[in-house]
């Protein structure tokens, strides 16, 4: 049975209300999507091509706020967004597991002399016989290829006492970094001919803890050195020459909170030893004198001041110095 056909004929003015009619069906379906959108708090794009980001709640129409991985609702504490984009590093490394997941390498560092990029041959315990034997060569030949200059073994030799300094004194990253670069600027200026490889070390890390405000004297890091006060002092003499240290003298207040610790003195002790520092240095009763015993001298005139437990030979022993020094000081500070 043949379906009949309709005889309806669609004017030109019926054709033009259709499309109206739908263009305005069509914008407000549009409406309804950018109102529902705008509820549920996503992105919304405006005739011009703006992105704006709508921050209310869906629920109570309140401010949100991202707390760590989640956007969540100030006022109903309504979760709006949860599992954002972690940008962190993307291995994990866990203490209990058999085998380390990471599969980055470690970071870059001044204190290698190839900035920790050269990789290392492995050892394994599966590895038997023949093969095994290989791989010891192997790794024979890689080590010895890594140091191909005098100047890369100068440079291994000095990096590896820096780090030894750094970690006996107890010393910042940054400090140990900030010594391998300047040992790599004397290299450059080709001062350490002639002279201690171990000296420049230790003029590298005493140079740097005074860059750095660190209050540690020559005779600590000698102390702790391979070289001695000598070649410490040729060393730091070429360097202050060639390369211009930025560095100026020390005064008596850089080693007063350290002294205090050792001392265990309390706050008002120490507040009233840096008032005497500056007196000391405005006065010129520290010009010419060792900051250390000027130092430890205050601490104890201060001491005596308020009535706390400190003798002449405790604040010597702290200081590395004499009772004899601390007492000159100290005659001079109570000397009205």
């Amino acid at each position: 049975m043949s379906r009949a056909r309709s005889t309806r004929v669609r004017s030109h003015r019926t054709e033009t209300t259709d499309r109206v009619e739908e263009a305005t069906a069509d914008g407000a379906s549009t409406a309804e999507s950018e109102a529902t959108a705008t509820a549920a708090g996503e992105e919304t794009t405006t005739d011009t091509g703006e992105t704006t980001a709508v921050d209310e709640c869906p629920e109570c129409g309140g401010r949100t706020r991202v707390d760590a991985a989640e956007r969540v609702c100030a006022d109903c504490g309504l979760v709006v967004e949860a599992d954002r984009i972690d940008h962190g590093p993307e291995w994990r490394s866990f203490d209990d597991d058999d085998a380390n997941p990471k599969r980055t390498g470690a970071p870059l560092t001044r204190s290698r002399h190839d900035r920790g990029l050269s990789t290392e041959i492995g050892r394994s315990t599966r590895v038997k016989g023949r093969k095994r034997r290989r791989l010891a060569r192997m790794r024979t030949q890689h080590n010895r290829a890594q140091i191909s200059t005098k100047r890369d073994r100068n440079k291994v030799y000095a990096y590896t006492e820096i780090r030894r300094l750094t970690g006996v004194l107890e010393l910042p990253d940054s400090v140990r970094d900030t010594a391998c670069a300047l040992f790599d600027s004397a290299q450059d200026e080709s001062l350490l001919r002639g002279r201690s490889l171990e000296g420049f070390a230790a003029a590298c890390v005493y140079v740097a803890c005074r860059t750095a405000d660190v209050a540690r004297t020559v005779g600590e890091v000698c102390g702790e050195a391979k070289a001695t006060e000598d070649e410490h002092r040729a060393a730091f003499d070429a360097m202050n020459r060639e390369l211009g240290l930025p560095i100026g003298p020390t005064g008596p207040a850089e080693y007063l909170p350290r002294f205090a610790s050792d001392l265990g003195c309390a706050a008002d002790v120490e507040r009233r030893a840096g008032e005497l520092a500056e007196r000391a240095v405005s006065e010129g009763i520290a010009n010419g004198r060792n900051p250390v015993g000027v130092a430890a001298a205050c601490l104890y005139t201060a001491a005596r001041e308020l009535g706390a437990d400190c003798t002449q030979q405790e604040a010597a022993d702290v200081a590395g110095v004499t009772p004899v020094t601390v007492r000159r000081t100290y005659v001079d500070l109570t000397e009205e």
